[in-house]
């Protein structure tokens, strides 16, 4: 069936509004700090926090199994700081984020360590997410368990975030939402070394 040029640009706009307000609706479900939409998920506006080393409590104990089918143990790395992303595929800021926290652990190269926290997901789509934006480090795979390693920072539902440990594997900073750019999460991790 052939359009005229009129009816086609009519279909365009009509197709991109109903995107957009997609879009729009899966956003405000996944960055809502009122509500926590089906997923039983919050974040938070992206607020940076660092502590004083004075006031960074005992090394956090996380294991777990990772997408690869890998045991991870976060106090083998021990003696660099550890960035530990929290994420999830069908999280919209997560993937908007995506390019950027690879862009942090590449720059940061061997300086520190990444280890994420994959948050309810469907693996396999999970590890789609993994090879799209070519993650070169481990992620946990969680059932929401993971993030009561972090009690004060994370709550059990808290995606995305970010939360730096220390060289002693103490939480030195955190980044509750959506990461603001590369450059601050490189920052961050350099304040939380230089402490």
């Amino acid at each position: 069936m052939t359009r005229s040029p009129a009816a086609r640009r009519t279909l365009r706009r009509t197709a991109a509004a109903l995107a957009a307000t997609v879009g729009l609706a899966t956003l405000a479900s996944c960055t809502s700090i009122e509500g926590s939409g089906e997923k039983g998920y919050v974040t938070g506006d992206g607020a940076v926090r660092v502590l004083d080393t004075a006031d960074r409590n005992e090394p956090v104990e996380l294991t777990g199994v990772d997408l690869a089918g890998d045991e991870v143990d976060v106090a083998d790395l021990r003696g660099k700081p550890v960035v530990i992303p929290v994420w999830a595929e069908w999280c919209v800021p997560c993937r908007a984020e995506a390019p950027d926290v690879v862009a942090a652990a590449e720059e940061l190269g061997p300086a520190a360590a990444f280890v994420g926290i994959n948050f309810r997901d469907d693996e396999t789509r999970a590890r789609a997410f993994e090879r799209e934006y070519d993650v070169p480090y481990p992620s946990i795979v969680d059932d929401g368990t993971a993030l009561l390693a972090f009690p004060g920072t994370l709550s059990p539902r808290t995606v995305p975030a970010f939360v730096v440990l220390d060289e002693e594997g103490r939480v030195g900073a955190s980044i509750i939402g959506e990461l603001p750019s590369t450059q601050t999460l490189v920052d961050l991790v350099d304040e939380v070394s230089r402490d």
